[in-house]
């Protein structure tokens, strides 16, 4: 397992991960197998999406932040509720897989770290499995 830090910079954001990843799974030397991305925390998430159109992000994080808003009726004292229930709702990991030693993502697609309690430094594992 491999780790690595990231520093966010906003109370919610999402950073774009892909390239970092990419460089874990080229430093393998697999092949063929899975990359699993792991987030260690309950109010981060990782999430697979368009990395073509920053928009798209934005409007990720604007429709969350609407659902889900920062203040509410939360009984959690220490007032971060929203982004437990966002990080829930995101998922805090996915897997990818590899194929030819690459990351195998469609065109459009990217890795995100999901910020939703920032800011903060945030730990990243990656799981290199061959198969």
């Amino acid at each position: 397992m491999q780790e690595f830090s990231i520093r966010t910079q906003s109370r919610t954001e999402f950073l774009d991960i892909t390239g970092h990843i990419d460089q874990i799974v080229r430093g393998s030397k697999i092949q063929s197998g899975l990359a699993m991305v792991f987030v260690p925390h309950t109010t981060a998430a990782i999430t697979i999406n368009e990395n073509a159109d920053p928009s798209v992000q934005r409007d990720l994080l604007a429709d969350l932040n609407r659902l889900v808003p920062f203040h509410g009726a939360y009984q959690h004292s220490e007032g971060n509720s929203a982004a437990h229930i966002k990080s829930t709702l995101v998922g805090t990991s996915e897997t990818v897989i590899i194929d030819k030693g690459r990351l195998a993502l469609g065109t459009w697609q990217g890795l995100y770290f999901c910020e939703f309690d920032g800011p903060r430094t945030r730990k990243v594992w990656v799981k290199i499995i061959s198969g």
